[in-house]
Order: structure tokens, then sequence, then C-alpha cells
């Protein structure tokens, strides 16, 4: 058994969601500091006020050495709602509210800036915010195209500015010990990783509807195709009790004009933590090879299923499965499935949101030693972001790093469309001697966009 209680993982999401969209602040004192001098604070501003970006607007609430000033969004009622929270939490009506986030960006008064908009929005944000010198918590995934991360990567680099990824099981104790046991060879020789994440799921036909005029829709889609309205696809998160938790969350999660699906949007999670574990964060694999299965119709169109092998050029093999069939893998252990299982030649290390397990039992209980490789540690992604503006520390999830995990998407992505072995150069990030998988490696954006 786990040595933490496995919640069932709806109930577990379920729990998640509305804990976020709660109207709660976490306290000032969880975060381990006292309060900051209003000129010392880091200026917030928030773009994209869904529930995963209202749930991080109040982290950034709570936090002593930060000050919220301006939000952004294109719905109406979204952006009134999230101004409401800033509002009275300062307990005045001073925060900004835009419907256009170059708006905001141009304001010299804001430090830093959350991203938390639908993935296809991510890259141009991030770009035009480096641009104007702004830090970034950039929500996870990089969205739109592997050469989109490029350009943020390039983006960000050149402006030296903080970036934090979303990937915040970096700041967990949980994942971060069961890495540091891989990497020192607890388990003996790394073979072989199991990644297993939700698939993404279908959604029927709609009809064209009304665009409300409380959404600028174009806006909405912004670099995405023209596409008719209907409520479906721009659905926020909506409380659905009685359906699988999958229901409740954005429909465009599962659309291919604006994400990836849970290949990449749940898999980003598992995969980083698989790179941190393997030891393989400035690199990649060196063969893909897998396949998957697709809506044949409907509005969503991304991978309901999938297993991709990963070969690494050290002889280990990350699988990346949806959670049925990483269960039914002959080399699954534990009765596991979700999650991140790294398999060696003396046992193995499983790693979920609900626990830790492994085999031998005694790893659970291991101390490791001052000759030990320990791992970065942030126990607070959101504090780990200040304290790394503020010179305290590097970001749990920097910009280089990012890239690379989130690579391995675009990879298993592009390897189930074409259903073919690939090989990938991880030095050149091109894939060797294949014009169409390396066409796939990006996109056209809808003018005026562009990166």
């Amino acid at each position: 058994m786990k040595t933490t209680s496995l919640l069932n993982r709806r109930l577990f999401l379920e729990r998640t969601a509305a804990v976020v969209s709660a109207p709660l602040i976490v306290p000032a004192s969880v975060l381990g500091r006292g309060a900051e001098a209003p000129s010392n604070r880091v200026t917030i501003g928030c773009i994209g006020l869904g529930i995963q970006g209202t749930g991080n607007m109040r982290t950034f609430l709570g936090h002593p050495e930060t000050r919220v000033v301006a939000v952004c969004d294109v719905h109406e009622t979204q952006l009134a709602r999230g101004k409401t929270a800033v509002d009275s939490f300062y307990d005045n009506k001073d925060c900004a509210a835009y419907r256009d986030f170059r708006e905001l960006l141009a304001r010299k008064d804001i430090d830093a800036i959350q991203i938390t908009t639908p993935d296809h929005w991510h890259p141009i944000i991030a770009v035009e915010a480096a641009k104007t010198g702004k830090h970034m918590y950039y929500e996870k995934p990089f969205g739109w195209s592997f050469r989109a991360a490029k350009a943020v990567r390039d983006a960000i680099n050149k402006a030296n500015v903080v970036f934090q990824f979303g990937t915040q099981q970096r700041s967990s104790g949980n994942f971060r010990f069961a890495c540091e046991l891989v990497r020192n060879r607890k388990i003996g020789e790394l073979k072989t990783i199991l990644v297993g994440v939700p698939g993404s799921v279908p959604c029927p036909d709609q009809p064209t509807e009304p665009v409300p005029k409380e959404l600028d829709y174009d806006m909405w889609l912004g670099p995405a195709p023209m596409k008719p309205y209907c409520f479906e696809r721009v659905r926020p998160y909506t409380h659905r009790p009685n359906e699988p938790w999958t229901r409740n969350y954005s429909t465009w999660y599962h659309i291919s004009d604006y994400c990836i699906g849970f290949i990449g949007n749940w898999g980003i999670h598992h995969l980083d933590i698989a790179q941190w574990g393997h030891g393989s964060e400035n690199t990649g694999p060196v063969e893909i090879d897998g396949y998957g299965t697709f809506p044949t119709s409907g509005l969503a169109d991304c991978a309901l299923s999938w297993k991709v092998e990963n070969r690494f050029a050290d002889g280990v093999t990350l699988v990346h499965m949806d959670d049925e069939t990483a269960k039914a893998h002959p080399l699954q252990k534990g009765g596991h499935g979700h999650g991140i299982l790294f398999i060696g030649t003396e046992g193995w290390v499983h790693v979920d949101r609900s626990g830790i397990d492994a085999e031998p039992k005694s790893l659970l209980k291991l101390s490791l030693g001052d000759n030990d490789i320990r791992l970065f540690k942030s126990d607070n992604h959101h504090a780990n972001f200040i304290d790394a503006i503020k010179g305290r520390a590097r970001p749990a999830a920097p910009i280089n790093i990012a890239v690379r995990s989130d690579t391995i998407c675009w990879l298993d992505q592009i390897a189930i469309k074409l259903r073919r072995s690939l090989r990938w150069d991880p030095a050149k990030e091109e894939f060797v001697n294949n014009p169409e998988a390396n066409a796939m490696l990006d996109r056209p954006m809808r003018s005026p966009w562009k990166l």
C-alpha cells in the first residue's frame, strides 16, 4: 500500500477544483514570511482568469511580498469576478481590468505576470511580456507548437527575466524524494519509466450559436483558425457532479486548434518528473515509436488513448501512455497506472499526487546521506517564483528544463499522428532525415498574430 491514502482520482481533482474556486486566500503565514513594505512588493498582473488562473491569482494575493494590481480576460464575467476578488482582498477599487493583454503588458509598474489563458495563447503573451522585461509564471504546457516553445525560450534568455513553468510537482516532497531515490541508484540501474496520465475525452458536434456580448470571441481565438462559435468550444470549468471529472474541465483542452490534448496538457506534469528522475533534463529521447486512437467525429479531436516508447541514448526507455493503457502494461507494478513508475535492476519506485510507493518498501524510510545527490528543494511553487525574482533562489522549473520536458509531449504527439518510428536529434532539436515530421514541429498562426 502507499504511504498516503490513495484518493479516488475524480474525488481528488474535484476537491482540488473546489479549493481553487472557493473565495479563500492562502494566509501569508503559510508562506513563512511577515508583511513586506508596499514599495518592496512584486507587482503582478494576471492574464487569464479561468479556474487555474483564479487559483493562481488567489495564491499570489496571499503572498506577503506581492501585490496583484491588474487582471485581464476576454470573458467579461470572469474579468469582473477577478477584479472583485482582488479589490475585496485589498479593500479598495484599485485593481485595473483589461480585455487586451497588450494593455496590461504596457504598464511599466508591473513586475511580473501570470499566464493562465487557454494553451494556444501562451507563447504570444510570453514573448511580448519578455520584450517588456516582465518576469512570468507560465502555466503549462508551452502551447501552440514545439517551435513556439523555442521562441519563448529565446525571448526569456535574451531578456534575462525569471521564468517559472507551472509544473508544480517540482515543488512537492514526494516527487523530489522519488527522483532522488532513482538518481542515487537506490533501485539499481534505471531501465524503464512508465508514465500514465488521463486520456482526452470526446465531444459531439455542436450547433453554431450566437456569440454572447460579454465575450470577445475573435480575441479568444487569437492565432487559432476562425471557427463557428458554440458554447462548448469556449466553455470554462463547469461543476457537473454527476459526470466524470473530465467533463467538468473545458472542452478546448481536447480540441487541437487550442491544445495538444491531455497527452501534453496532463502529460507534461509526469513527463517532467520522468526527466527529473532520469537526469535527462537537458536532453531528450533519440527514438520515438508509438500509436494512438483519436475521435472519428465531433468537436474534440485529441488523442483518447496512446502508447509511445521514447528511447534515450543511455538505453533507458520512457513509455508514455494514457492511464488505462498504463495500468495494463506488462511491466506495471503495485496495481498502479496513473503516475510515474521508475523501474530499476534492484527495485522500483512509483509516485503520483496521492503518494509514493516502492519495492523494496524499506526505500520509503531511507535517509539520504551527505554524499548522495540532493535535488533542488522547493516546497511552494509560487513562493519559489517570488524568491527567484527577489534573487534568493533559482526557479524550480526554469525555462531551459521546461522546454526539454515539453518537447517530449510534441514528439509523442507527432509519433502517434504519423504512426511510425522517428529518430530525434536532441542537440539539433530536429527529426533526423524526416521532412514530414519536422514540418509538424510548427503550424501557421491566423493573421495578424505571429511570433
